[in-house]
């Protein structure tokens, strides 16, 4: 297991790839279900501005930049548990290891975020996409994390070479 130092780290790129392609995720979904793309993405700012955000369709600070805020952060804490998880001797370079812890963080993430945590803790988009888009939006979120990890690993082998 990585130190919590160099999770931090490398959690800090995993979460933020994982973060943007949900969020590419959502707004793609939303199309597709003819749902203004908005309405998602504002969703999670509902953890600030209680459930009333749940039905804001349009762009706004108040709600689009909180849910970004709220959901990147929570991307990141993700992604910092992910690359806790990681080998640090290098083990998880294989792929099929790559793609299996992925999958396991995307689960637990799914789990807690749909069916562990109080109704203000959700993500929100739950209550504006349909549940394949929710396969959808966590699958793109786990190749996220596959592709923030392969980051990771790189930015940290160019680290120890300077």
């Amino acid at each position: 297991m990585k130190t919590w130092r160099r999770a931090l780290q490398d959690g800090l790129v995993t979460g933020s790839l994982a973060s943007l392609t949900s969020l590419a995720g959502l707004v793609l979904c939303a199309r597709c279900e003819r749902v203004q793309p908005w309405g998602p993405v504002n969703a999670p700012s509902h953890w600030v501005w209680g459930d009333e955000a749940l039905v804001q369709d349009g762009g706004s600070l108040r709600y689009s930049a909180t849910a970004l805020a709220v959901h990147h952060l929570s991307a990141g804490f993700w992604g910092v548990l992910h690359a806790r998880m990681a080998d640090p001797d290098g083990d998880d370079r294989r792929l099929s290891r790559q793609i299996r812890d992925a999958a396991i963080t995307t689960a637990a993430a799914a789990w807690v975020d749909l069916g562990v945590v109080p109704h203000r803790l959700t993500p929100g988009f739950q209550e504006r996409l349909s549940a394949r888009s929710m396969v959808v939006v966590y699958g793109l979120f786990g190749l996220g994390l596959l592709a923030g990890s392969a980051l990771a690993r790189r930015l940290g082998q160019r680290r120890a070479r300077m």
